[in-house]
């Protein structure tokens, strides 16, 4: 397995990259035989350390965890211990997922824009355009997987979205969770 680990305006040491290495090894091999990546990033928020760490495993799917705590090692351990926790959950649909597919997940490219909102406060004159303001653009992967693989992907990033290209109908789909807990999934090729 391929590991980033690094730190923003923090020196992480050796012996820092050395534990978790050997703790990441340890999670991914009970529940993943074949992680192909993982990235760590430490920094500071005030008087805590903030450990954000990211896996993808090599069916395709994606893991993430962020934590805190007032010790740079104590940050760690709570993320290493919410990603034990997702992996666990999902521990038996993983394996179930692994057998089926032969290779990994397919992904495409899409743009993704980040687009101004409005200030609060500001007069709310009539814009001179309909076309909004974008702050930035930056390429994302969209990956082709099925229905139930997009809700554990969804909950397994901790995203409240994921769009996906259905491996069943090849349209391009939507798994949100909704205001009341559930989960909602849009597919515009089956409207009535």
């Amino acid at each position: 397995m391929r590991y980033q680990i690094s730190g923003k305006q923090i020196d992480v040491g050796d012996a820092l990259q050395t534990h978790v290495e050997e703790a990441l090894d340890e999670v991914m091999t009970k529940y993943s035989q074949r992680p192909t990546e993982a990235i760590l990033t430490f920094s500071r928020d005030a008087h805590e350390f903030v450990c954000e760490a990211t896996v993808h495993l090599s069916t395709g799917l994606t893991s993430q965890a962020k934590a805190k705590g007032t010790e740079i090692y104590g940050a760690f351990e709570a993320c290493l211990e919410k990603l034990d926790k997702q992996l666990r959950r999902y521990k038996r649909r993983l394996k179930d997922h692994h057998v089926k597919r032969a290779e990994p997940v397919e992904a495409f490219g899409a743009s993704s824009y980040v687009i101004a909102a409005e200030a609060d406060g500001e007069d709310l004159e009539e814009p001179s355009s309909l076309q909004p303001v974008i702050i930035a653009e930056m390429e994302t992967r969209i990956p082709s997987i099925s229905v139930g693989e997009a809700v554990m992907q969804m909950e397994l990033v901790g995203a409240p979205i994921l769009v996906f290209r259905n491996e069943g109908t090849s349209g391009v789909n939507v798994v949100y969770r909704r205001d009341d807990g559930n989960i909602g999934w849009i597919d515009p090729s089956n409207t009535v």
